[in-house]
């Protein structure tokens, strides 16, 4: 499948944010690169206009990470986070180093893979191991 043709890359693309405020993180850059099929949401970080509009479409509520916020939309296909994970990069510095992949910015795999190797959780062991083999071809 098409990464355009995703139905969480349609999703997302249907709420119209502005390419240059926010930055598909988690596992999205995962699909993005084919190294998944399928992932269970999108989690994106916003600022500026696009948190205003995340904002305008559901409540913030504390992120699980107990670090910012987030808003949950499409029955939370989408998670919008105002900022990542702590001790990762700033939201500015997210979405300035994003790469464009059919017209979305994703978060770079060499950040997808510093904080999943810093998480220890074993879904992301797994993902680590992907994303080095993918990195080292």
């Amino acid at each position: 499948m098409e990464l355009s043709e995703h139905p969480l890359i349609e999703k997302l693309r249907s709420l119209q944010f502005p390419h240059t405020d926010y930055v598909v993180a988690g596992s999205g850059p995962m699909l993005a690169h084919g190294l998944r099929d399928s992932v269970r949401d999108l989690d994106v970080v916003a600022r500026g206009a696009a948190w205003t509009l995340a904002t305008d479409l559901g409540d913030p509520i504390p992120a699980p990470s107990g670090y910012g916020r987030m808003v949950l939309l499409l029955d939370g296909a989408i998670e919008v986070f105002d900022r990542w994970l702590p001790g990762t990069k700033s939201t500015d510095e997210l979405i300035e180093s994003a790469e464009l992949i059919g017209g979305i910015p994703f978060c770079p795999l060499r950040d997808v893979l510093d904080w999943k190797a810093r998480s220890g959780r074993q879904k992301d062991r797994v993902d680590v191991k992907l994303i080095r083999e993918y990195l080292e071809r």
